[in-house]
């Protein structure tokens, strides 16, 4: 009977360390779930949008940005500046209310991806403001300008990697060899 007794016991306290694991999973995955829309599609989302947590991406519009201590105000367009669609685009008011100062590369026509909130003001309400870094890096030119890149394309032999045709080059060109 005691082995019984000792048996009932420990089942009872692994169902409720399993259940309590099992609960704080769940509802921290609830928590924590976000859904990323377009610019476009946060208007089509109707009552749904002012009880989620979304995440949306756009373009800071230029001379938007208006700074408050770590605040920041700005209008996003779901098109950057200079393409021809950025007239037609959709445009988000947001404002950024968060812990942190926005990023150094939060600028004007800048991508930025901003987490938060849509309110009933028509104003979405972030407390998390990335902004993404340019995708190419260049060296500066002689005169301040980017450089252009070394090897293009047209450069480079027909159905040849761009590394073998380097290297092919400097193989024949070495110092030392005619």
């Amino acid at each position: 009977m005691k082995n019984s007794g000792n048996t009932l016991r420990i089942g009872i306290a692994a169902a409720v360390i399993v259940g309590t694991i099992a609960w704080l999973a769940f509802s921290g995955y609830g928590a924590n779930k976000s859904y990323y829309v377009t610019i476009a599609e946060l208007g089509g989302m109707g009552d749904k949008a002012y009880h989620s947590q979304l995440r949306v991406e756009g373009f800071v519009v230029p001379g938007t940005i208006e700074h408050n201590g770590p605040h920041v105000d700005f209008v996003m367009n779901e098109f950057e500046s200079h393409s021809p669609k950025a007239a037609s685009g959709h445009l988000l008011k947001v404002s950024y209310k968060g812990t942190e100062p926005p990023p150094d590369t939060f600028k004007d026509d800048s991508q930025a991806l901003a987490a938060g909130s849509y309110g009933r003001d028509g104003v979405f309400h972030a407390s998390v403001l990335q902004a993404k870094c340019a995708s190419k890096y260049a060296p500066a030119g002689p005169d301040g300008a980017p450089a252009k890149p070394a090897a293009t394309a047209a450069a480079q032999p027909a159905g040849q990697p761009a590394a073998l045709a380097a290297n092919a080059s400097a193989s024949t060109h070495a110092p030392g060899t005619n």
